[in-house]
Parts: structure tokens; C-alpha cells; sequence
């Protein structure tokens, strides 16, 4: 009953949220890099860290059965990246400063975990991944609906996880999980009426890695980073691209898959989102329903999906080639 609570406080919180949007003008125009072609309110991801404040009343009023969680430390890196997120939504920051306090943020995660116990190596390799995931998530926000499903499948999977493991507290994730659907509500359709802005993707991904990051150090299987693999792919393979084509890839641009079906091929914003959270969705059930190695998970699902994104992203060029003719 009281989840049902907290999403109605939650979505009362967006309307207010957009209020003052609004009169703030706290929104985003389109440009020749964008996705959409109307102004809409940005910021609409400051649902998440308003969802972990939630979590954290309801964590002084219940029993912490978890001590392998530090949430408090964990939730001063949420707030920090969500902070420093909102500002950039409101003025461009540098990507100086912006690294500053994500490595900052990630330190926070890391000693969330307990991660500093691991071997130095494996430690620098977690601030790497982190930290280019987070950035990763943030690359991919782009068209209406795909970081409010791909995360729902995440945070679902990683839900029926943690209910055979039991390292995070359950509402941990649940409380996400409901910030998630509060946020589609506005931003899966034809028009949104907001998007998640930095704030959004660089919480909600923060939220997402602790939750992979945390069940990876528990179990020792990095299968779980896999449930990122769609957006890994995307992310990756459109780096490679702009720095053959000798592009910043820290400036905005068009370049991936989604953009490409959404702007050049005019595909409908809703439909590439679905099959984007759709193939993630197949994959993480193959992931929580096998056994393999990690190598095997790599050679049977990194490479083949990699592969077929590169061919398909080729044929798709090619044919908006002939079709410019």
C-alpha cells in the first residue's frame, strides 16, 4: 500500500516540478542536434533523486537488514551527481569540472560497496567503467522513452536478482522502479511532456551501476555488467566511429543507431525504444537463466549483437545514401 503512496507523492512532485519549469524556463529547444522539434520541460529525471530521499524516510522507520550497503554514503554521491547534473541542464558546465565530481561521485559508490577491498588493479578498472557508463547512459538519452524502459528493464531484472541474492535492501529497488514508471507516464509519448535531462540519466545510471557494481563484488560473476549490453554496444561502436572520422567525441552529434532511425529514417521515437529495452530484455533473461562463462557470454551475445549492429548500421547508411541521390 505505501509503494502505491509514494508514487502518487511522486508524481505530484513532477507536476510541481513542472511548474516551476516552467517558470524558470528551465526547458529544451530543439536544435540540428536534437531528436525532437518541440520545446519541452528538462529535468524531468529529478524524479530519481526525489524517489531516494523517499527511500531513505522509509529506511529510518524499517529495519536495515542489509550491512553489506552503505545507502547514506551512497545517497551523498546520488545527490552530488544529481546536482551537479542539474546545474548543467540549467548552464553548460565544463566536462573538467563535470569529471571532477564524477570521480568524486564514483568514490562515494566504490566505498558504498565496499570496493576497496578489492586489489588496487580492480578498482581502477571499477572507476573506469563506472564512470564511462554513466556517461554512456547519459550519450543515449536522446529520443522519448528509452531511458525510462531500458532502465525499467535493468532495474526489473536486477530486482528478481537481488530476490535470490538479498544484497541490496528490496526498496532500493523498487523505489526506482516506481520513479521510472512516474517518469513514462509524461515521457513515453509522441510528445513528451518532459525528458530526463542530465539529472535523469546521470542518476538513474548512477542508481543502476551501484546496483550491478554491488552484485558483481557479492558474487564474483561479471555476467551482471551485461545487462547493460545494448546500450554498451551503441556507445562503444559510435565512439570507434567518430574517432575514425577524427570527431570530439564529447561534442553532441547524431550518430547513433537510434538517432539515425529516428531523424534520417523517420522511425516513431516509442517504436526504437521498445526494441531497444525489448533486446535488453532478451538478453538479460538468457544472462539470469544460464550459467556460462563470462568469455562465453562475450562470444555468444557481445560479439553477435555487435556484429549485427555494425551491418545493419552500414546497410542503413547506405540505403539513406541512395535515397539522397
Amino acid at each position: 500500500m505505501y509503494h502505491l503512496i509514494i508514487t502518487i507523492f511522486l508524481l505530484l512532485c513532477l507536476l510541481l516540478y513542472f511548474i516551476i519549469a516552467k517558470k524558470f524556463k528551465i526547458i529544451d529547444k530543439p536544435n540540428e542536434r536534437s531528436s525532437h522539434t518541440q520545446i519541452t520541460i528538462r529535468g524531468g529525471g529529478i524524479i530519481y533523486p526525489i524517489s531516494f530521499v523517499c527511500f531513505l524516510i522509509t529506511l529510518l522507520f524499517g529495519d536495515d537488514s542489509s550491512s553489506y550497503v552503505n545507502y547514506w554514503i551512497f545517497g551523498l554521491g546520488l545527490i552530488i551527481i544529481s546536482i551537479i547534473s542539474f546545474i548543467d541542464d540549467i548552464m553548460m558546465l565544463s566536462s573538467r569540472v563535470r569529471i571532477i565530481f564524477h570521480f568524486l561521485c564514483v568514490t562515494l559508490l566504490l566505498y558504498a560497496i565496499n570496493a576497496f577491498s578489492l586489489p588496487f588493479w580492480a578498482v581502477a578498472l571499477y572507476y573506469i567503467f563506472v564512470i564511462g557508463i554513466i556517461n554512456s547512459y547519459n550519450f543515449m538519452d536522446g529520443i522519448n522513452g528509452i531511458t525510462g524502459l531500458y532502465s525499467l528493464v535493468a532495474l526489473g531484472t536486477l530486482y528478481f536478482v537481488n530476490e535470490n541474492l538479498n544484497v541490496f535492501d528490496t526498496d532500493f529497488i523498487i523505489f526506482p522502479i516506481l520513479a521510472s514508471l512516474v517518469f513514462l507516464f509524461f515521457n513515453f509519448r509522441k510528445k513528451a511532456k518532459c525528458f530526463a535531462g542530465d539529472i535523469g540519466s546521470f542518476s538513474i545510471s548512477f542508481w543502476i551501476i551501484t546496483l550491478i557494481a554491488g552484485i558483481i563484488i557479492y558474487t564474483g560473476n561479471y555476467k551482471y555488467l551485461l545487462f547493460l549490453t545494448v546500450y554498451g554496444v551503441d556507445s562503444v561502436l559510435t565512439i570507434l566511429e567518430r574517432l575514425k572520422l577524427k570527431e570530439n567525441i564529447f561534442d553532441a552529434h547524431r550518430r547513433h543507431l537510434y538517432q539515425l532511425l529516428v531523424n534520417e529514417k523517420k522511425q516513431s521515437h516509442l517504436l526504437i525504444s521498445f526494441v531497444y529495452a525489448l533486446i535488453q530484455m532478451v538478453v538479460n533473461y538468457i544472462l539470469i537463466s544460464t550459467d556460462w562463462s563470462f568469455g562465453n557470454y562475450f562470444l555468444i551475445i557481445v560479439i553477435p549483437l555487435g556484429i549485427s549492429y555494425t551491418l545493419f548500421k552500414v546497410y542503413l547508411k547506405k540505403n539513406l545514401e541512395q535515397n539522397t541521390i
